[in-house]
């Protein structure tokens, strides 16, 4: 059973930086990519960044491609989001998701993933 667990959520004020950690466990890791996704109440779930397992291509959203950054530390089967120059705006519960390696999946799309955490809340004050 995969097992993803995010962490590092909190309140920041306007201008300050977090950063998120995703663990995960169950199997061995073969997945076609990691993702950062976010939900603010009453929207759809909204892609942020991804990481490829292979190769640790990366990929972002425009809207936060200059501010936050994704990695991955195969040692320690983590990946990480960091944010920075936050603003309210950015406040959401932030989940983190695996794609099983498969051929080829849009990464940008939520539902093409196949496990997600339970999320993290991320509170940006003005």
């Amino acid at each position: 059973q995969v097992q993803l667990v995010e962490s590092g959520g909190g309140l920041v004020q306007a201008g300050g930086s977090l950063k998120l950690s995703c663990v995960i466990s169950g199997r061995e890791f073969s997945f076609y990519a990691m993702g950062w996704f976010r939900q603010a109440p009453g929207q759809e779930r909204e892609f942020l960044a991804a990481i490829r397992w292979i190769n640790s291509n990366t990929y972002y959203a425009d809207s936060i491609k200059d501010r936050f950054t994704i990695s991955r530390d195969n040692g320690k089967n983590k990946v990480a989001l960091q944010m920075n120059s936050l603003t309210p705006e950015d406040t959401a519960v932030y989940y983190c998701g695996a794609i099983n390696d498969i051929a080829f999946a849009n990464v940008y799309s939520w539902r093409v993933y196949d496990y997600w955490g339970q999320g993290t809340q991320v509170t940006v004050s003005s």
